[in-house]
């Protein structure tokens, strides 16, 4: 017997093993690197969207300013006749104020120096702002057109909070419902039995008629012996609500 045959003996066992080993590791290693690309793999059959809804009421709400200006040798008096005329305004307001039928709140007052060609003061001027608004258009003009003190600024139409708040709340439920129905409108027209949301996002838009001038109406409603009610006539508001977003055909 050879001397060498049981280091051969041992020699093969050891690279039978190695070999084992080698194969473990490398069919591991390869299970791993196997695995890696799924995982960064993109979705696949995504689809971005978008619905629209829209509706348009007839706005609830007027607001209307009156205000005057005066002018005098000093601060202090021109101060006292604004004051005196809004005072004189204000009593024939409140006596028909009633909340959310007709609200009364002082606007702007500014009072200011006047300047001579010598660039040295010479008097002052000054104004000041009563705003009626609400929702009872025929309470707010008549009123209006009782206060002598005060002239006509401008009119604006708008949506009252609680009008507005509900307008949004169904425009937005319309555009979802129309945003579901597009999506499964595109997972059918793919051949997909449906769908499913990944992201989502909301927004609003509204429009308003802009407030009107209502300098032309001023010198007759404001005449003494006149105390008609001023004209209006609210326009319409329209909220529109997009969502738009991307969804997973399945």
């Amino acid at each position: 017997m050879s001397p060498f045959s049981g280091r051969s003996a041992f020699s093969d066992r050891f690279h039978r093993r190695l070999v084992i080993l080698i194969l473990l590791i490398a069919s591991g290693g390869g299970s791993a690197w196997a695995q890696a690309p799924q995982e960064g793999k993109e979705p696949a059959n995504i689809v971005n969207i978008a619905a629209s809804g829209f509706l348009e009421v007839q706005q609830d709400w007027l607001s209307m300013s009156l205000n005057t200006t005066r002018d005098g040798p000093d601060a202090a008096t021109v101060q006292n006749q604004l004051k005196v005329a809004l005072d004189a305004a204000l009593v024939v307001a409140r006596t028909a104020a009633q909340p959310q039928q007709m609200e009364v709140r002082t606007g702007q007052f500014s009072l200011y120096p006047r300047y001579g060609t010598n660039g040295k003061i010479n008097g002052w001027q000054g104004s000041t702002e009563l705003v009626i608004e609400g929702r009872d258009f025929a309470r707010i003009s008549t009123t209006a057109g009782k206060i002598q003190t005060l002239t006509m600024g401008q009119v604006g139409f708008s949506l009252s909070r609680e009008a507005r708040q509900k307008l949004e709340a169904d425009v937005q439920a319309l555009a979802i419902d129309r945003f579901k129905a597009r999506a499964n409108d595109v997972a059918k027209g793919f051949g997909f039995t449906g769908y499913t949301l990944r992201e989502v996002s909301i927004s609003s838009a509204d429009q308003e008629n802009a407030p009107i001038p209502m300098r032309m109406l001023a010198q007759s409603a404001k005449s003494v012996a006149d105390t008609s009610p001023v004209s209006a006539e609210a326009g319409k508001s329209m909220v529109n609500v997009t969502v738009s977003g991307s969804i997973q055909l399945r």
